[in-house]
């Protein structure tokens, strides 16, 4: 069977996925719908699939899924579009930026009993899944506490910024996923601060550029996330998590391991310079599960209520920086 796929917004995620349908056999990329000539383009030249409108595709009974990458504010109204047309729906996370539009939302897929997969692509990336099942294996204990870092290279466009929610929202989110992926357990109370020291334009359009979230689960488990919008070095991104008999941690990712030693000391290169470097196989792996989901007719996961999940965290933790309380949920 050949899963045939709409693609909904063909920017940089949008052409991020496009690329890893290409490398998938049993997947076929049919069309793509994006308001910018030059964004469609370069995914037709790399699909050949067709340009069409958002409602053609969505209402064509030759396509089996859709992928929605466009601008967040449209991913809500175009996931209940989707699925009251029966469609299975990748939906880039997050769902909405307000909470209860997410639930309104949810509320339609349940009713309509369409399939949601929400992009968390760090759940497919092979590090975090290698350190999660030595978390479920039990070799080193129970779970204390665990440790993320994530920094991206450099900020995104101001207009980015505007429109994404913010960096609780819009990057910490993942971190928020993580943490609940690999502690097993849903947190209760979160602790976060927040500050520009970035860049000011950044502190001028509503947002923070670097901040820390703590968060504390009923049976006194924490995670402590740490995140900023730059890192000169590269992409970086670490986990540690320690447990009652030991730790278990990864790091950051270079082009080669090469390691060059002289009197001047080692020297190894440079850190990966984005997450769209960092996560290339994870987002191959992500869609590879949509495909093999819709294909099977197996369960979808993330879930819309992992979106839930994470986008709750987030508004706790803008809530917390704001108030400098914990919030408890």
């Amino acid at each position: 069977m050949t899963v045939t796929i709409g693609l909904l917004g063909a920017g940089r995620i949008g052409l991020t996925h496009a690329r890893a349908l290409a490398g998938i056999p049993s997947a076929r990329l049919a069309a793509i719908a994006d308001p910018s000539d030059a964004a469609a383009q370069a995914v037709i030249d790399l699909t050949d699939a067709r340009r069409s409108e958002v409602d053609e595709i969505i209402a064509d009974p030759a396509i089996d899924a859709v992928i929605i990458a466009t601008p967040t504010d449209l991913h809500a109204g175009q996931v209940e579009q989707a699925a009251r047309a029966g469609k299975a729906i990748f939906c880039e996370k997050p769902i909405d930026l307000d909470i209860d539009r997410v639930r309104s939302c949810l509320k339609v897929v349940a009713e309509t009993g369409a399939r949601l997969m929400v992009g968390f692509n760090r759940r497919f990336d092979r590090e975090f899944r290698a350190l999660r099942a030595h978390i479920k294996a039990g070799a080193v204990g129970e779970i204390e506490m665990i440790q993320l870092v994530s920094r991206d290279h450099a900020p995104p466009p101001i207009g980015f910024i505007k429109r994404s929610g913010g960096l609780f929202r819009d990057m910490m989110i993942h971190d928020l996923d993580m943490a609940r992926f690999l502690m097993g357990e849903e947190f209760v109370e979160v602790f976060a601060m927040g500050s520009v020291l970035i860049d000011p334009e950044i502190g001028a359009a509503g947002d923070v550029d670097t901040a820390t979230a703590t968060l504390k689960t009923a049976s006194g488990r924490i995670a402590v996330i740490t995140t900023n919008r730059r890192s000169p070095y590269g992409h970086d991104q670490r986990a540690e998590v320690h447990r009652s008999k030991g730790m278990v941690s990864i790091g950051n990712m270079r082009a080669t391991s090469v390691t060059l030693a002289n009197g001047g000391g080692f020297h190894t290169e440079q850190l990966l310079i984005s997450f769209m470097d960092r996560y290339v196989e994870a987002y191959r792996r992500e869609l590879t599960a949509l495909v093999m989901a819709v294909e099977s007719g197996g369960p979808f996961s993330p879930t819309g209520e992992d979106g839930l999940r994470a986008l709750e965290l987030a508004d706790a933790a803008v809530r917390s920086m704001e108030s400098g309380m914990v919030v408890r949920l």
